[in-house]
């Protein structure tokens, strides 16, 4: 989240109610409802928001060399109510991350350990030490912990995850990713997790389909009882089975989800 301008108040302003609403919900870009805009530092340019300078300053148009993010932190004088007029530049104002939101409804609260400020309420989250970053608190007791879980792009879109304004969920294996993300690879009926190929959700009913399909089909003389070698996506257990035209199943979780480490035909593996 981001900063503000050169802003400053005096304490006659604040007793002026309608001075500190005026133009309430009125202003802001598609990123944030806010009544200010910031100077950025690096380029001495005007923007709603952090966001839409980086993407004006990183879209394909701009010469690879002159792309750039904002150093939001060094945008300097922020206060949140205007010493000329009390004016109030957004509802919710951290002077630590030099950000304004008019839009309160997103219960904004500050990370110290984060550094940056997040949404949904302080109350609902907590801290991970070692994910470095912060989960519902429903994830407290349950959740598999992976170094600096959210410091990486997101792999399907590729946009930087810790600081995304964008819904992001935890994946039973630790790894994140955006909501939209995982919602585009049901759509394409892709249900592995794209960083280390766990399975991320139920899977049983489409084992059992693959159970009928492989008992329905026949396999040539040439390849009955021809052994090779796989390795679980899901459990991480090696095994060596009758291979199979339609799919290897795991003999330690009836997982499906596998690929093939050695034996012949090399030209064979399996997976979803």
């Amino acid at each position: 989240m981001e900063s503000g301008v050169e802003l400053g108040m005096s304490n006659s302003c604040y007793e002026d109610a309608s001075k500190l609403d005026l133009g309430f919900g009125h202003f802001g870009c598609s990123h944030y409802r806010r009544r200010c805009k910031i100077r950025a530092p690096c380029c001495d340019e005007i923007f709603d928001c952090r966001h839409c300078h980086n993407e004006s300053k990183n879209s394909m148009e701009v010469n690879p060399l002159d792309r750039h993010d904002v150093p939001r932190h060094e945008l300097k004088r922020i206060q949140q109510y205007c010493i000329q007029c009390g004016v109030c530049m957004g509802k919710y104002f951290c002077s630590k991350c030099n950000f304004f939101d008019d839009d309160v409804s997103k219960q904004q609260y500050h990370c110290d350990e984060c550094g940056i400020c997040r949404t949904g309420g302080e109350k609902n989250f907590f801290h991970c030490n070692r994910c470095g970053c912060c989960y519902s608190i429903l994830l407290k007791d349950s959740h598999n912990c992976v170094e600096r879980a959210m410091h990486h792009n997101c792999p399907v879109c590729f946009e930087f995850l810790f600081d995304t304004t964008k819904d992001i969920t935890v994946l039973p294996c630790g790894h994140t990713i955006h909501l939209e993300c995982v919602k585009q690879m049901k759509r394409h009926f892709q249900y592995a997790c794209p960083v280390c190929s766990k399975s991320y959700c139920d899977m049983s009913c489409v084992w059992e389909k693959l159970d009928q399909e492989v008992a329905s089909t026949p396999m040539p003389q040439i390849y009955q009882n021809k052994m090779i070698w796989i390795l679980c996506n899901d459990c991480g257990e090696k095994s060596e089975v009758i291979f199979h035209i339609v799919a290897q199943k795991c003999m330690r979780c009836n997982s499906y989800n596998t690929r093939q480490t050695r034996g012949s035909p090399t030209s064979c593996s399996s997976g979803f």
